[in-house]
């Protein structure tokens, strides 16, 4: 597939950063690692992949701003465009050895997220979208899954940590799901999440409780896979109510369906 220049940057940016997470998780016995909160941890592999992506991203595209999970924001000179920035998406997988984490940048131009990549570096999946031009696998077109039954289904969801509040809500949604589905996985990467729904590997997914760069990448991969996106309300509000639904058509409806039911 040939790449567009913006695309050829951000998958630069990306493949670096994740270069950089690949070398210290061989080393994690010689990571240090502070603690922010309950559940919520920061190491020194998280600050490295940021200040990577930053400092390509900021000489390819000088006037535009961040949103970072470390960083916070930066203002775009240019007043349209912001990169929302995930450099280790899955920190506590990582953290305990477990090889399921990402970096994850999507891009907004004047609210509307127009690409995203997310790669995992201990799978070598390279996962890229722009809108209008399709959702790609390490060079692969993407589709959602074509399942419509929802009892074969299999849906990815993210459960509230320590951290989080209103624990005895969310039990009731996965009691919804559960009690009508195939299978329910909670993997502790969103953006793997929502980049595993854009390739049919799961028919759905939902959470509560994410921000801007846990979903800007992922957001743009299901749509351009052909899935269908909203919040846990069903609007286009993902972004600012922190909550995301997604699959393909059919599962997308019913999956809101259930939580919202609940």
């Amino acid at each position: 597939m040939i790449r567009s220049p913006l695309m050829t940057v951000m998958v630069d940016a990306v493949l670096k950063a994740s270069k950089s997470l690949r070398r210290d998780f061989g080393e994690l016995e010689n990571l240090q690692v502070s603690r922010k909160g309950p559940g919520d941890f920061v190491s020194l592999a998280d600050h490295r992949a940021e200040n990577i992506l930053r400092e390509v991203l900021e000489k390819a595209r000088p006037d535009f701003g961040f949103v970072m999970e470390e960083g916070g924001v930066v203002e775009a000179r240019d007043g349209e465009h912001r990169w929302h920035i995930d450099p280790l998406d899955g920190t506590t997988n990582f953290l305990h050895g477990i090889p399921h984490f990402c970096v994850s940048l999507g891009l907004e131009r004047m609210g509307t997220l127009i690409a995203g990549v997310i790669h995992d570096p201990a799978k070598d999946e390279l996962f890229i979208a722009e809108r209008g031009k399709g959702a790609f696998l390490n060079n692969r077109r993407l589709r959602v899954s074509g399942r419509i039954d929802v009892v074969d289904g299999v849906f990815a969801t993210g459960i509230p940590t320590i951290s989080k509040s209103n624990h005895p809500a969310y039990l009731k949604k996965l009691a919804g799901v559960m009690a009508r589905s195939s299978g329910i996985r909670r993997m502790g990467a969103a953006a793997l999440d929502l980049a595993y729904v854009a390739a049919g590997r799961y028919d759905g997914y939902w959470e509560d409780g994410l921000q801007t760069w846990d979903m800007a990448a992922g957001i743009v991969l299901v749509r351009e896979a052909g899935g269908f996106v909203s919040d846990l309300n069903g609007n286009d509000l993902m972004m600012d109510s922190h909550s995301l639904v997604c699959g393909n058509e059919a599962m997308h409806k019913i999956l809101l369906g259930m939580v919202k039911d609940a």
